[in-house]
């Protein structure tokens, strides 16, 4: 016999579905696909497209997700910034990580000096609202009236009256939060300062210079619309256009610099963008249709305009263009439905990547049994809601998956259709639940093969064919044979 693999957990070495070990890299999760994940290692490491081809519930989505774990993290953050001069054209910008986390630092800095009100210039906690002006006393400059001697902190101190309810709409100075202030050097030169409240309710003191880098700071007005820190996998599907490439949304208001919302604020990037240094994944890749031909040129020119698409909005004249969208596609597809691709993007796919088909059985073996085994552990923590399965239970599953093999692909094996495997797995999971015990067992299984089946199976179990059933749908009663009337 050859040496058993240690990364494997065999039957014989388990007493349930904890004892089994779950890899860490995706891929290695994906079972009895060994030639796609070999592919898909290679199109991790060279960026190379992939069409993966083969029944439902295979791993193809698996094997997507376990290509974006092999990248490394992005490396560019895109925004789109306002255009002063023409809104309706934001100026779109790229930046290194290196750049995006220069500003973060510098954003964190502090400039210039946190001091309290009582050590700031008397004038200036007056004029900040801090000071009263009749007794002195320090207080907050929420506060309006002063907790000391109760005058009106925002009214002059030689215009104190008692009819300052009457004539305090004369009278009261309008509370500042930015006081600039001058200060004579040693040397005769003057040094320029500015005093304005912080959130926490004290006084920041800050040179010019300061001020010139904090409004700096925020002069630009960006959206970003790729972070810099986001899930390099992105799955998408052909049901929506702008989901696919992006949308400027519409602005009742017309973008009015008041009351609308400018247009780069109105900017949404498409799957296509989102994906930049990436995995776009896209399945049933045949109901993409027309949007083949979009999907093409991006994959071509990595990068893709975005632009309104709604011709009554008024995202509709607003356009960034030359926005970067260069990932890795991988698109899935069924056997049948290859027809309805474009043989252009076919094409692009297999000039720069690979074409995949699947297998839906694999080997009947104890090394394969393993790993099926793998898939059960593998179900039950990704569901989270299900206990363990027993060493009795994992075997009665590897049964229905012999018998699906030879129901489904008339062969001599293990079925690979595990997504329905699976429903199985959480039903008798869920059976189990209800019975209160801590582990699922053979009988939970059996059970749920049963309220499992699908409603084909129960109709031809309830009504025998088609046409009974239909006919009892519609309350007609079919003759013996399913035709006609009675």
């Amino acid at each position: 016999m050859a040496k058993r693999k240690k990364k494997i957990a065999y039957l014989d070495e388990i007493e349930s579905s904890d004892d089994v070990r779950i890899p860490a890299n995706p891929l290695e999760r994906v079972i009895g696909q060994e030639h796609a994940v070999k592919i898909a290692k290679i199109a991790a490491k060279q960026r190379r497209h992939l069409l993966l081809v083969g029944a439902p519930g295979v791993g193809k989505s698996m094997l997507a997700q376990g290509i974006s774990f092999l990248l490394p993290k992005p490396n560019y953050e895109i925004s789109v910034l306002h255009n002063a001069k023409t809104p309706e054209r934001p100026i779109l910008e790229v930046r290194t990580r290196e750049q995006v986390l220069k500003e973060n630092d510098e954003k964190k800095e502090e400039l210039g000096k946190i001091v309290e009100p009582k050590d700031a210039p008397v004038f200036v906690a007056e004029k900040l609202g801090f000071r009263c002006r009749r007794c002195g006393f320090i207080s907050s400059s929420t506060l309006s009236y002063c907790p000391n001697c109760g005058a009106d902190k925002h009214i002059g101190k030689n215009t104190i009256s008692p009819f300052g309810d009457i004539i305090m709409g004369m009278q009261n100075e309008q509370v500042q939060t930015r006081i600039f202030a001058t200060r004579t050097l040693p040397d005769g030169r003057e040094e320029h300062y500015v005093y304005e409240k912080t959130p926490d309710d004290k006084i920041r003191v800050m040179r010019l210079d300061e001020l010139k880098k904090e409004r700096e700071r925020s002069k630009k007005k960006r959206n970003i619309i790729v972070p810099l820190n986001r899930n390099p996998f992105v799955r998408t599907s052909g049901a929506s256009e702008t989901e696919l490439l992006g949308d400027v949304k519409h602005d009742p208001y017309g973008g009015h610099p008041e009351i609308g919302t400018p247009p780069y604020m109105r900017v949404v990037p498409g799957a296509i963008h989102e994906a930049h240094e990436g995995v776009l994944y896209i399945d049933e890749l045949s109901t993409l249709s027309e949007l083949q031909r979009y999907l093409l040129t991006a994959m071509q020119e990595k990068k893709f305009p975005i632009v309104g698409r709604n011709s009554t909005s008024t995202g509709a004249v607003v356009r960034v263009d030359d926005v970067p969208c260069d990932f890795i596609f991988v698109g899935a597809v069924n056997i049948n439905d290859l027809g309805s691709l474009f043989p252009a993007l076919r094409s692009r796919i297999r000039g720069e990547g690979y074409e995949v088909l699947l297998r839906t059985w694999m080997e009947d073996n104890e090394e394969n049994e393993a790993r099926l085994a793998q898939f059960v552990a593998q179900e039950i923590k990704k569901d989270g809601k299900i206990p363990p399965m027993s060493k009795e239970g994992i075997k009665e599953i590897i049964k229905i998956a012999r018998r699906w093999a030879r129901q489904y692909d008339n062969a001599k094996g293990l079925t690979l259709r595990l997504r329905n495997l699976a429903g199985v797995i959480k039903l008798a999971g869920d059976l189990a639940i209800m019975d209160g015990v801590e582990m699922i067992d053979v009988k939970h299984i059996k059970e749920a093969m049963i309220n499992g089946k699908s409603v084909e199976e129960q109709i031809q179990e309830m009504y025998g064919d088609w046409w009974k059933a239909a006919g009892a749908d519609m309350g007609i009663k079919m003759k013996q044979g399913g035709t006609g009337i009675v």
